[in-house]
């Protein structure tokens, strides 16, 4: 069996995920590196099969018709067989040193130790920007010891991306887990659905994840969010769901998921303060509607903290004051 199965979804990625899988291919034997074609029109599939060919041990290869990055990360959790598994998008990459860290424990420890999400940080590589900006958890995560929800805090403004969690493997076959298809930001159903059946966890504080920034087709572009705000909204609201229907957990679980859904609905709403029209200004008011009614609860909680008070203030000027804050905190958090 495979240490780690690392899932790449590629859409037309010709001109960047040589990079990507020539920084996997290090990890040799104990990895499978399964390339998700989804669908190109490029040389895409071309390029991927000549890498199965030359690394037949290591690198898989599963061509689909085009069903979007969920479909994607699904058809490779189907096809995945290591012990543990991390997605790479095909424009990002894998530091060396640390992916060996990294293999290392996964190899000799994690097992042993009953790992169910290994967290590591990730750096944004954003183009022209000398100083890269680092995502780390040390300040209120314990440091290479084995941890429990109960033991941690995460502040407001601090989460979990994919970039920064490796699962499982049987954890995420247990849970059944099935992103949407034709759907973009599932990578932040893909962190948050498995949290209630995480129970042990453990920080390696080594800057694993190279996540590349640039690229002005990227769907975290923020012009490209706004055109797919619809999309961002569906995700909210999936993620409110399913909070609602999983509240039985400990506390500071219960409190994470929270500070999560705090995050993505202040980018949502904030996206649509930007976009400014009397349209979008409705579909903010409609998002907090859907959630005061589906939970109550969570939407006290969400609109009396900070960002829940910035997106409600009134007029323009107030909906200028809520994109300043949500500017300061881009700086602070590093969130795109």
């Amino acid at each position: 069996m495979k240490t780690l199965s690392i899932i790449v979804p590629c859409y037309n990625s010709e001109e960047y995920m040589e990079r990507c899988i020539n920084s996997l291919l290090i990890g040799g034997e104990l990895v499978e590196v399964i390339v998700i074609d989804d669908g190109s029109t490029d040389h895409t599939l071309q390029i991927a099969e000549s890498y199965a060919k030359n690394f037949p041990s290591i690198v898989k290869v599963v061509s689909q018709a085009n069903g979007g990055h969920g479909q994607a990360i699904n058809t490779g959790l189907v096809a995945a067989t290591g012990k543990y598994v991390k997605v790479v998008d095909s424009d990002d990459w894998l530091d060396m040193q640390a992916y060996n860290q990294v293999l290392d424990f996964l190899q000799e420890q994690a097992e042993e130790l009953g790992i169910d999400m290994l967290i590591s940080n990730y750096v944004y590589e954003k183009e022209q920007v000398k100083h890269k900006k680092v995502m780390h958890y040390r300040s209120f995560l314990p440091i290479e010891k084995p941890f429990s929800w109960d033991e941690v805090k995460f502040p407001s403004g601090k989460y979990l991306l994919m970039h920064s969690v490796i699962y499982r493997l049987d954890l995420l076959k247990q849970l059944q887990l099935q992103l949407p298809q034709h759907t973009f930001y599932v990578d932040n159903l893909y962190v948050f659905k498995p949290l209630p059946l995480v129970e042990r966890m453990y920080y390696l504080d080594v800057n694993l994840y190279k996540y590349y920034i640039g690229r002005e087709d990227q769907s975290v572009n923020e012009k490209v969010m706004i055109d797919r705000i619809d999309q961002q909204i569906t995700i909210n609201k999936q993620l409110v769901d399913y909070y609602a229907n999983n509240k039985k957990v400990e506390k500071s679980l219960l409190a994470y998921m929270r500070n999560y859904l705090e995050i993505i609905t202040t980018i949502s709403s904030i996206l649509l303060i930007k976009e400014g029209s009397k349209e979008s200004i409705e579909k903010k008011k409609e998002l907090w509607t859907f959630i005061k009614e589906n939970e109550p609860d969570l939407y006290k909680n969400l609109k009396h903290r900070f960002f829940g008070i910035g997106v409600h203030l009134p007029g323009r000027i107030g909906r200028k004051t809520a994109v300043g804050v949500y500017r300061m905190a881009q700086k602070i958090y590093g969130f795109n």
